[in-house]
């Protein structure tokens, strides 16, 4: 494993890092279809060594195993597929309840994103494994926590009341005890919603779903409502000390403004890098899905019908609005639109360049100028030269 400094790499860096060496390894011979062998090293730590057991999961591997022909692949398959629980999982009891804390590859610290990823390629497995369930338990219990340490958190420490040891404790903004990083990311939210389904789809086991997380679930689709910014900017602020575009926000941290038209703003993607337009489509797509696997848990593992009431109500105007205001492939508008707009417009600047060349030179007139969108500021001054009027102008 790298290990981070205070200083620390962030999660970008490290992908990048990882991109790099996996494109280093896919252009080895090894890798190939005729490879002959296992790739050289690269092996699952020892039994004894791994953080979490799962003999489902051990099945599970020995089944897929046996169906993929290159040994290559299924070496890769072997060592990759367990390796969330071989390395970054910590079950322990708070509060007389399981806890499943979920490190992000080399970093430790847990992301709401990245450890609901994790985990969700296990979920199929876990009707036949109650250790897995305890662990699903666990992690379903520390996500909920952490949305209640701070629901615009994005990564979050193993100790509550530990400080952040990545760069991010320099950031200006609300750094509470327990909070790794503050970049609000709509997704973040989304993803532990989507674990609670999917872990309550394949289990039925009402177990995770208490008080607690019914809390935190509260808190988030609040959080989603307070960054609709219908009334005000709400309470979110965000600013980092190197100031590079794609790390901080404008205007003191409040990020760029919008128009208030029901989406949900999200001042950061999923990559970390910061929204130059803060109603990131994908993200307000995942949470109208996520807040209608959320309502399902709350009256199919609850019973409650008010809390499923608010998630589908805020999904359905989030919806609405992405139907009314959303500029891609024709979601909600007639294609014959779609397909229209873009060349009107390219016509009206090809005039406006046109025009103003001609003004430029010398050869214009006023009907040409209105119709391009050019505004005429008389009286007209000499030219430079001394040899005649000179047209001032400019862009309407």
């Amino acid at each position: 494993m790298i290990g981070v400094s205070s200083s620390a790499l962030f999660r970008r860096d490290m992908l990048k890092a990882g991109a790099a060496a996996l494109c280093t390894a896919a252009a080895s011979p090894a890798f190939g279809v005729a490879a002959a062998a296992p790739v050289a090293g690269g092996a699952r730590p020892p039994r004894d060594q791994r953080r979490f057991v799962s003999p489902a999961v051990e099945q599970e591997i020995v089944r897929v195993k046996a169906r993929i022909a290159d040994p290559a692949l299924r070496h890769l398959f072997e060592t990759c597929y367990p390796n969330t629980l071989d390395t970054t999982v910590r079950l322990g009891i708070v509060d007389g309840k399981p806890d499943g804390f979920v490190i992000t590859g080399d970093i430790e610290a847990m992301w709401l994103r990245d450890s609901s990823a994790q985990m969700q390629t296990y979920v199929h497995l876990c009707r036949r494994d109650p250790a897995l369930r305890r662990l699903f338990h666990g992690v379903i219990q520390r996500q909920a926590r952490c949305i209640l340490i701070d629901s615009y958190a994005n990564a979050f420490m193993a100790d509550p009341q530990a400080k952040s040891n990545l760069g991010a404790i320099d950031d200006l903004t609300e750094m509470r005890a327990g909070v790794a990083e503050r970049k609000w990311e709509l997704d973040s939210l989304c993803y532990p919603m989507r674990l609670a389904y999917g872990y309550w789809s394949e289990t039925r086991d009402t177990a995770p779903f208490d008080a607690l997380w019914a809390k935190a679930m509260a808190r988030a689709v609040a959080t989603m409502r307070e960054q609709q910014r219908k009334t005000d900017d709400g309470p979110y602020r965000f600013e980092r000390v190197n100031r590079h575009a794609t790390e901080t926000l404008m205007l003191k941290g409040v990020g760029a403004p919008t128009r208030k038209v029901g989406l949900i703003h999200s001042m950061f993607r999923p990559s970390d890098d910061a929204c130059t337009l803060p109603f990131l489509i994908p993200s307000n797509l995942f949470a109208v899905s996520a807040l209608r696997m959320l309502a399902k848990v709350h009256v199919e593992a609850r019973h409650d019908s008010a809390a499923a009431a608010e998630c589908i109500a805020l999904a359905d105007e989030v919806d609405a609005a992405l139907r009314t205001h959303e500029r891609g492939a024709g979601y909600g508008r007639p294609r014959s639109d779609v397909r229209t707009r873009r060349p009107r417009a390219r016509r009206r600047a090809q005039l406006r360049y046109r025009t103003r060349r001609a003004v430029d030179a010398g050869e214009w007139s006023l009907e040409t100028c209105a119709g391009a969108g050019i505004r005429l500021r008389l009286p007209l001054t000499p030219d430079a030269t001394g040899g005649g009027p000179a047209l001032q102008h400019e862009h309407l």
